[in-house]
């Protein structure tokens, strides 16, 4: 039931280390860019509102927010909020966030299939989250290995959630990047500046991930030594 000690290591650097690294990483890139105006001047309640008009998504609308990087896509109210700064602010930062927030009214809207598989895991994740490490603890304080199974099909749906997060984020990044460039909000040279804000909140996500997959396979591989 005992990893080894490079197998711990691995495995704290995973849950600790590469989520403050990715958390980090998205701070230093979105403060350097919110300082960068983008070439049009839009605001980026203004880049969000042109890009969502320019898809016949007049009836998304467009709210101001409290917190930083607060922002995010509605689907029950169609809605899209955002951040004071980037609602307010000029900069590339706020143009690429908000574009990407656009990119998943426009998943929403054409029932992209991951999108639409996401949320239906969302209840069955909600459960797997909260409730799936007590089972698990429970399970083997007790050594009631049914319960720790039943926690790890509970955890394995909450990972799932999480994987099935990469392919959506990484999507709506995409359609961000395309819809600035056709609809002129940035020019050529500001590509890779937009990119940059982009890939670093992506960095959360892969995080995510990686820590969820890392942990249900720590619990997996005690569930197996425990059962022998």
């Amino acid at each position: 039931m005992y990893m080894s000690l490079g197998a711990y290591v691995i495995y704290l650097a995973l849950l600790i280390i590469i989520p403050i690294w990715a958390q980090s990483k998205v701070k230093k890139t979105y403060k350097k860019y919110s300082k960068v105006a983008n070439s049009s001047y839009m605001t980026g309640a203004q880049v969000a509102r042109k890009i969502l008009d320019d898809n016949g998504l007049y009836t998304v609308r467009i709210e101001e927010t409290k917190g930083m990087l607060s922002d995010h896509y509605d689907p029950r109210k169609k809605v899209v909020r955002l951040s004071s700064d980037n609602y307010h602010g000029h900069s590339m930062a706020a143009s690429a966030v908000a574009a990407h927030e656009v990119g998943h009214a426009m998943q929403d809207a054409e029932a992209y299939a991951f999108l639409r598989f996401r949320h239906a895991l969302v209840p069955a994740a909600n459960i797997g989250s909260n409730m799936s490490i007590f089972l698990i603890i429970g399970g083997f304080l007790f050594s009631m290995m049914n319960l720790v199974l039943i926690g790890i099909v509970f955890m394995s749906v909450a990972v799932l959630f999480q994987l099935v997060t990469l392919p959506v984020e990484f999507n709506a990044s995409n359609r961000a990047m395309a819809q600035l460039v056709s609809s002129g909000v940035i020019r050529n040279n500001e590509e890779r500046e937009t990119k940059k804000v982009l890939n670093a909140a992506a960095l959360t996500y892969v995080a995510a991930a990686l820590v969820a997959v890392a942990e249900l396979i720590r619990f997996i591989l005690m569930f197996t030594m425990a059962d022998e």
